[in-house]
């Protein structure tokens, strides 16, 4: 991947202070790593003070995790609520205890389904559909992630959750071996659609193999593994930092003038130039990025989430500009 944008940081002397870093980097997550202990390895390569990341993925999947520094955490929302593509590899005529390859089977049954088959089944998942949560999950009940209760044998009732499977596609069947691409979104369980796809075709099914291949509209061929940032001195890896304003993505834009964006970052509403009630991303007359606003029904707009200076929003002020905190 090439690296172009401007570093937001610059380097510093001792490599064992933390310092404020601001902005996103693409990761590709390793398999075997939990998605904090991925978190927590960049951060300790970035020495940076605040960090997190968008999206949970198993330690059974691979692939894009963005990784949220400083103040782009305050935008993290954007990318929870996005949609995410992957590759999915789901393993017929048998079940397990977690419904992913790391629990034990339970069950087996023969397979016999060709392609025409499995193209029947998939058309049945396409668009808006119900899955139930499973219970090896970190979805909540009373304060606990659930698979807390599932380790301890219990199995609480779970409500079914609607979403949406924008587009499922075979990608090969090999013997007792499915591979599918699926966009889908947030919300989805890839495990839970994987036992859908084989308890619809009679055999049972498991999900043998996950791979995260796009969240909105960035890509994995632009994601950095952990070995390489590694690799990398500490200049480079700044500069494969984006800047928070990428966030944003096609969210639509409003530019205010001195006075209005004065008061949008003392936390006061102003007119909201006419524009339709729902979010927007709020730049100042400069286009520095000053955060997200929401134009409400009476045409106010209002800030929502604001970067904390304005130093850290100016996509066009040099990088020694954007100071290192110590």
């Amino acid at each position: 991947m090439g690296c172009t944008t401007t570093p937001l940081v610059a380097e510093a002397p001792c490599a064992q202070v933390r310092r404020a870093v601001d902005g996103v980097l693409l990761l590709d997550k390793p398999l075997g790593l939990t998605s904090n202990a991925a978190l927590q390895a960049v951060k300790r390569l970035f020495r940076a003070r605040k960090a997190g990341h968008t999206g949970t993925l198993d330690p059974l999947a691979t692939g894009l995790l963005p990784i949220l520094f400083g103040e782009a955490t305050k935008f993290a929302f954007l990318l929870l609520e996005s949609e995410k593509a992957y590759l999915a590899r789901v393993l017929l005529g048998s079940t397990t205890t977690t419904g992913d390859a790391e629990g034990a089977i339970v069950e087996r049954r023969p397979v016999r389904v060709a392609a025409q088959d499995v193209e029947q089944v998939l058309a049945q998942f396409r668009g808006e559909i119900e899955q139930l949560p499973p219970m090896y999950s970190a979805l909540k009940h009373a304060g606990r992630p659930l698979y807390e209760f599932a380790r301890a044998g219990q199995h609480l009732e779970r409500r079914p959750r609607r979403v949406r499977i924008e587009s499922l596609e075979l990608v090969d069947l090999n013997s007792e071996c499915l591979d599918i691409r699926v966009r889908c979104s947030k919300g989805t369980y890839i495990r839970t659609l994987a036992e859908d796809i084989g308890a619809a075709l009679g055999t049972g099914a498991h999900l043998g193999g996950l791979r995260r291949v796009a969240t909105a509209s960035w890509r994995i061929e632009r994601a950095l593994t952990l070995e390489r940032l590694a690799a990398m001195g500490e200049a480079e890896r700044a500069a494969c930092l984006q800047r928070p304003e990428v966030l944003l993505g096609e969210l639509p834009r409003i530019t205010l003038g001195a006075t209005d964006a004065d008061g949008i970052r003392h936390g006061r509403a102003c007119a909201g130039q006419g524009q339709r009630p729902g979010r927007y991303g709020l730049f100042d007359p400069e286009g520095g990025l000053i955060g997200i606003g929401e134009v409400s029904g009476d045409g106010q707009l209002h800030p929502r989430r604001l970067l904390r200076a304005a130093e850290f929003a100016r996509s066009a002020q040099p990088a020694e500009k954007h100071r290192e905190t110590l």
